[in-house]
């Protein structure tokens, strides 16, 4: 299963130099970049996990690709995304995200059918990889 979050995400996989220009367009419209990485992309875990400071005023995109292969070195089997947070009044949320990196295995998410009184019954998704401990979700 490919997970489908953010944009590009139903696309092949970006190269370095199309993440280049992704982070570039951002910067360029002065939004700040950060790269972050997860082992549990369930689609409401919106808190990843940040790695390193997010790049405010950067002028060159190249920092960003630097920053994603640098984190692909120490979490290369797990989900890294890069995120453009605008900050500009009206907006203040994150306008760009796109996933640069998968693990090998995508396990997915099944649906969770819990009963309650009566004839309440919920419905929960969640993902495979939880099954494990943290850090050993993905081999």
């Amino acid at each position: 299963m490919r997970l489908t979050q953010g944009q590009f995400s139903f696309l092949p996989d970006l190269t370095d130099e199309q993440i280049r220009e992704q982070a570039q367009y951002a910067i360029d419209k002065g939004w700040a970049v950060s790269v972050e990485y997860t082992d549990d992309p369930h689609p409401r875990n919106t808190y990843w996990e940040m790695w390193g400071h997010p790049m405010f005023d950067n002028p060159d995109a190249a920092a960003v690709v630097f920053e994603v292969n640098e984190c692909r070195k120490e979490h290369g089997s797990k989900y890294i995304r890069v995120i453009a947070f605008d900050s500009s009044h009206g907006w203040e949320s994150i306008r760009m995200s796109f996933i640069v990196n998968r693990p090998s295995d995508e396990p997915g998410f099944r649906v969770v059918r819990q009963e309650g009184e009566g004839r309440i019954i919920r419905y929960t998704v969640e993902s495979y990889a939880v099954r494990e401990p943290e850090g050993r979700r993905y081999a």
